[in-house]
């Protein structure tokens, strides 16, 4: 625990003035909200909001202009799911590899419904940050009602690990993004003129084996177990928790299901059409 407060210490003193006005001005609020663990880490939700919201204003577009084709010419729409990709790739780059440090926590393995440390706040932190912007993002740029629930709810999942709850289970289930990185891939390829390429083929592999290892495999081992975990303390959290994780959980090992097939016959239908062409 000392070792823990020692490292937060640190991220909150050694921030530049405007993000430490602003952790001040957040921490109240959300003590008020029943994270009684974010406090600390909000310099690393600050800056690490900061990070997507530069990358999708500043690098994006300047990284585009300068090797996408048509750009100067392109809407504002076209322009913005262009950026909101750039930013997807680079928290998953980002994320993943911080998940992956948190696997072998003693601290949230002992207690896989309250248990949390610094690797996993730290982690809980930088997703919370990236979710929030994406909400902000689909609101702004609203094209769909879908994107707005979806960040909104991931959103809310990932602070509410700062109550704590369930940091265990967060970061795993952030491991999925690691076949985000081959789907911004997919995309990618796609939208310069490389449909049905080798090296399409090649990233539509990866993807399938990542989608069907990380989310499909080891979703489902993860899921079972976080049931499991819950069940253990159903009397001591409110219903709502249960109905909102427990029923969330399912939904999306559904859809997981549900793109893994619809990936699956669209990879099938283009690269078939390819070689006919070919």
């Amino acid at each position: 625990m000392d070792s823990l407060l020692d490292k937060t210490v640190v991220l909150f003193s050694s921030t530049p003035p405007p993000i430490h006005y602003l952790t001040q001005k957040l921490t109240p609020i959300s003590l008020s909200l029943g994270l009684s663990t974010f406090p600390p880490y909000l310099p690393v939700f600050l800056w690490s909001f900061c990070l997507f919201l530069a990358v999708h204003q500043v690098l994006a577009p300047l990284i585009c202009s300068l090797t996408v084709n048509g750009w100067a010419t392109m809407g504002r729409r076209a322009r913005n799911n262009w950026s909101i990709h750039i930013v997807s790739q680079i928290h998953a780059l980002i994320i993943v590899p911080l998940a992956l440090r948190c696997l072998d926590s003693p601290e949230t393995a002992a207690d896989r419904v309250y248990g949390i440390d610094y690797e996993s706040s730290i982690v809980a932190a930088v997703a919370s940050a990236y979710f929030v912007w994406d909400t902000l993002d689909a609101i702004v740029n609203f094209t769909d009602l879908g994107f707005v629930v979806h960040g909104a709810a991931c959103s809310a999942i990932y602070l509410m690990s700062f109550t704590p709850f369930l940091a265990y289970y967060a970061s795993r289930c952030l491991l999925w993004e690691a076949s985000t990185i081959f789907l911004n891939n997919h995309w990618f390829l796609d939208k310069t003129g490389r449909t049905g390429s080798p090296l399409q083929l090649i990233n539509g592999v990866f993807l399938l084996l990542t989608f069907f290892g990380v989310r499909i495999v080891y979703g489902g081992m993860v899921s079972y177990d976080f049931y499991h975990s819950i069940y253990q303390v159903k009397d001591e959290i409110p219903f709502i928790y249960v109905v909102v994780y427990a029923g969330g959980n399912v939904v999306l090992n559904l859809l997981n299901w549900f793109w893994f097939t619809k990936m699956i016959t669209a990879l099938e239908k283009r690269f078939t059409a390819e070689s006919k062409t070919a």
